[in-house]
């Protein structure tokens, strides 16, 4: 019996190694298509790519004018996904974003209700500027990513599947902005911060988009395909030096856990979802790479995105001109060490 199931196992592992092969061919094709339109940003392609990838949601922060709405739309074309956007604005009310009921009146007279679903009914929604809403429109939004579903008048009505919003954040100093809270933060996979673009790759934005045609991206997938790759992703086994890693990074980013410089520094920190967003992203980041198993670099990597919305600084640390990315750098040094 002990042999019957050593060979199960073997063929197990075969059928996943051979999955794994085909979904590293077809992420590099994803990649491929994604830089005829969008040049350079590798980092920020990459951490927007895995959130997807590890099927969960991803906040993009950045100032007006760096192609993050155009990084959905690109993404939306070459996943195969139908995706729909919404502009936040300080008006915009939560029917706007998952529908409401309308009356309807037929032919004899007699009147009904009927429900008209709202954007959030997509595969790929994507929320402009979401920090310009109001908190009760938000929460409207991160409730639903929470839930995967909606409830207008009493009546459940499931969203797609996949379901993936990528939000888009200008920096808080702007006027006119409702920061996000700290629980409904939580709720985004990873935060990708997007930069100005270097030297060569602004050069070949003025040349490639101010001409007369621009190159469109296509789909390298579709949705069925999107989440069998998720699915592979879940089964990919995880080393227990990577999982110890986790643990040790996410713990230590939590004030009251022997860690001198969180305490002095951090008001509060990363909880279990943390964990649990870099045991996905490390996996997704490994085939992303091109290889079948997480490992400490993925793990380092992908500190920043997976921590940085989910811890505050102290006031103490603010006054002294710190940024969270201060800390997390000296946590990654120290677990380098």
């Amino acid at each position: 019996m002990g042999m019957i199931k050593s060979t199960e196992t073997s063929l197990d592992d075969q059928a996943i190694i051979a999955s794994a092969e085909q979904a590293l061919k077809d992420i590099a094709s994803i990649r491929a298509e994604v830089s005829k339109v969008i040049f350079g940003q590798e980092s920020v392609v990459e951490n927007t790519l895995l959130a997807v990838l590890a099927g969960g949601h991803a906040l993009l922060v950045g100032v007006p004018g760096l192609a993050k709405t155009k990084l959905v739309t690109t993404l939306g074309a070459v996943l195969g996904l139908a995706a729909n956007r919404v502009q936040f604005t300080p008006d915009l009310m939560p029917s706007d974003i998952l529908g409401s009921e309308v009356m309807d009146q037929d032919e004899t007279g007699r009147r009904s209700f009927r429900f008209v679903k709202g954007p959030v009914f997509a595969q790929l929604l994507m929320a402009d500027e979401i920090n310009r809403a109001s908190p009760r429109t938000q929460s409207a939004l991160l409730q639903s990513m929470q839930e995967y579903h909606v409830t207008i008048a009493g009546q459940r009505y499931d969203l797609p599947a996949p379901f993936h919003v990528l939000a888009t954040q200008n920096p808080l100093e702007q006027e006119g902005t409702y920061p996000l809270p700290e629980a409904q933060l939580d709720r985004f996979l990873l935060q990708v911060d997007v930069g100005y673009p270097e030297l060569a790759d602004e050069r070949k934005i003025l040349l490639e988009t101010t001409g007369l045609g621009e190159a469109t991206p296509h789909a390298v997938i579709d949705a069925a395909r999107l989440m069998e790759i998720q699915k592979l992703i879940r089964q990919m086994p995880v080393s227990d030096g990577v999982v110890d890693a986790i643990l040790s990074l996410v713990r230590s980013a939590r004030p009251g856990q022997g860690n001198e410089a969180t305490d002095k520094h951090v008001a509060w920190g990363p909880g279990p979802r943390a964990g649990q967003a870099m045991m996905l992203c490390a996996r997704a980041r490994a085939l992303y790479e091109g290889r079948l198993a997480p490992s400490l670099d993925d793990v380092h990597a992908l500190a920043e995105p997976v921590l940085e919305h989910r811890m505050a600084l102290t006031f103490a640390a603010r006054a002294e001109g710190m940024s969270v990315r201060d800390v997390i750098a000296g946590l990654i040094k120290r677990s380098r060490s």
